[in-house]
């Protein structure tokens, strides 16, 4: 799917642990889908609030330098308590992912299948609240990634609350009786993307555990798409609310297709080797009938529309100045 329109998914949760990440950190995990669910959930008092833990989503090999680097930024962020790592490419060797070592405070481990419904698995080792779900071919700055988790933390009494940056909506398509998915209406959205969400972790244990949604997940998983949308249902669900648009600080984003092909980085890699299927006008057309489906399958639609976004106010001024024939900013030397 493009990924101006959404995330390239690929199925590596990536939680960034304090310990360097070893070979038995790397071992298959075999039930982890299962053992994800039966494990008993912590305690509300024992999960962290002042922390975040960030599952990093990835598939492709090709993937791993820049997959590394990004895991490295999100550990190395004060907020960051742990990032963890699902692999869900199957066939890829354990050497692989262990040469060159991943940045200290990483751990991997690997899912049996590559399903894109394993992004979401409420992971044994998460110890805080909050989770940022994240793409592994996007990038927040520091300050953006401070200024989403503050923004959901102001409204963390408020079950299902999703927190991000990158807007969609839906709409009825009165002619063919569906329901649309669309790029976000001026000032209205009803969906945030996975590139970059902040959610609560009960939300991935009502995702991957509610037996209700059992058929859902299998429409994720044979339309290897549409897991976010599933996400944004199960979070309107539990909130009543649409989700919550930020803006702060700048996002990278190398799978965006407007990226220049000299832009380095691998940005050639980044196409065309994400785990979830993608292409042209099908895209769209097929997360409508997402949309339609979950709809049809749950008997009711959660989604609900928000309007405006939260902003991070200017820490610097505004004010232009003409200085050597430019007109720039007053503060600037």
């Amino acid at each position: 799917m493009p990924s101006s329109s959404h995330h390239h998914h690929h199925c590596v949760v990536l939680l960034l642990f304090v310990v360097a990440v070893t070979l038995s950190a790397v071992a298959a995990l075999g039930g982890v889908e299962e053992a994800a669910c039966d494990a008993s959930s912590p305690h509300e008092e024992d999960l962290r609030p002042d922390r975040l833990t960030v599952l990093l989503s990835g598939y492709s090999e090709r993937r791993l330098p820049l997959l590394r680097r990004i895991a490295g930024a999100y550990a190395a962020h004060p907020l960051v308590l742990a990032v963890v790592v699902l692999w869900c490419n199957p066939s890829t060797p354990d050497d692989r992912l262990l040469l060159p070592r991943l940045p200290p405070g990483v751990s991997l481990h690997r899912t049996a299948s590559a399903s894109l419904n394993s992004r979401f698995l409420p992971h044994p080792s998460i110890r805080t609240a909050a989770v940022a779900v994240a793409d592994d071919d996007v990038l927040p700055d520091a300050a953006a990634i401070s200024f989403a988790f503050a923004a959901w933390q102001q409204r963390a009494g408020r079950p299902g609350t999703l927190v991000g940056f990158f807007p969609r909506s839906h709409h009825l398509d009165l002619a063919r009786g569906r329901w649309a998915y669309a790029a976000p209406q001026p000032g209205r959205y009803s969906m945030v993307l996975t590139k970059f969400l902040v959610l609560a972790v009960d939300l991935l244990r009502k995702y991957s555990c509610s037996p209700e949604l059992a058929a859902a997940r299998a429409v994720v998983d044979r339309e290897r798409n549409c897991e976010d949308i599933l996400m944004n249902f199960v979070a309107a669900e539990a909130s009543g609310e649409g989700p919550v648009l930020v803006e702060a600080g700048s996002i990278r984003d190398w799978g965006d297709p407007r990226n220049d092909a000299n832009a380095g980085a691998g940005v050639e890699a980044m196409r065309a080797v994400g785990l979830s299927s993608r292409g042209g006008v099908g895209h769209w057309e097929k997360r409508g009938e997402c949309i339609t489906e979950f709809h049809r399958l749950l008997g009711r639609m959660p989604l609900r529309y928000s309007y405006g976004k939260v902003v991070e106010a200017a820490v610097a001024e505004q004010g232009l100045c003409s200085k050597g024939g430019r007109l720039v900013r007053c503060d600037q030397e």
